[in-house]
């Protein structure tokens, strides 16, 4: 791998990491020296293609299926990091699903299904690593947080919910793990990727003018692993080109 390997010898977990932001932050953490262990639910050959993409550019990576939503399958994925690299220094909390139904003909089951993966897949996995964070000397959680969870969005209760208990979630793990050396840190992407064919006017505007790239928000993941960004925590960093002015 090229570039400066920052993380040379550490090793990160990267939820939903198949494709789109996920996949463009296991390739920057592994373009930075961090073994990576890249997680899906279901899509092996997505995986298996992310690693082989890490793995021929000289890196480390190790695939593996699991559903952030189960306590159990969370749990045997950490042992299998921990028979595969011993260690685990970073945390990327990107799994989420990111459904539209309107509140009228949202079912119990369709809103738990959202709160499983977004808010209960980002506990378990924390629950799992942090004796490994707190064992690293210098270790990061990142969530992956939305820029509707800042200004609301129509037909998705459920989604806008589970994304706004993120920031309280990143904010209250800042406040109990800094005595371990560990920063918590929200990653709030605004539009990514080219805008959808059939929407003929965008919700929002953005000051660049363009949308951006899953690598924007990879390289901000990445900056808040790194040895530079030891003294922020506790919050949430919009990347969103000036479509919104959070705090």
């Amino acid at each position: 791998m090229s570039g400066t390997q920052e993380i040379a010898g550490r090793v990160a977990l990267v939820t939903g990491a198949g494709r789109n932001i996920g996949r463009a932050i296991a390739l920057a953490l592994a373009e930075a020296g961090a073994a990576v262990v890249v997680n899906a639910r279901q899509d092996k050959a997505q995986v298996d293609a992310v690693v082989g993409e890490i793995e021929a550019r000289g890196g480390q990576a190790l695939g593996y299926l699991a559903d952030v939503a189960d306590s159990d399958a969370v749990f045997m994925m950490i042992k299998a990091i921990d028979a595969r690299f011993g260690r685990i220094d970073y945390l990327i909390n990107n799994a989420a699903l990111r459904r539209a139904q309107p509140l009228e003909e949202m079912t119990p089951a369709l809103w738990r299904e959202v709160m499983g993966v977004t808010l209960d897949g980002q506990f378990y996995c924390a629950l799992a690593c942090l004796p490994y964070l707190k064992a690293s000397g210098a270790a990061a959680i990142v969530n992956i947080g939305g820029l509707t969870a800042h200004t609301g969005a129509k037909d998705r209760t459920h989604v806008v919910t589970a994304k706004s208990g993120l920031v309280g979630m990143t904010r209250a793990l800042a406040s109990e793990l800094a005595e371990q050396n560990i920063t918590v840190n929200l990653v709030s992407p605004g539009m990514i990727g080219a805008p959808p064919a059939t929407r003929s006017k965008p919700r929002f505007s953005t000051l660049t003018g363009a949308h951006g790239a899953p690598e924007d928000i990879a390289g901000m993941v990445r900056f808040l692993c790194g040895p530079q960004a030891r003294y922020i925590t506790g919050q949430t960093i919009h990347v969103n080109g000036g479509a919104y002015f959070g705090s």
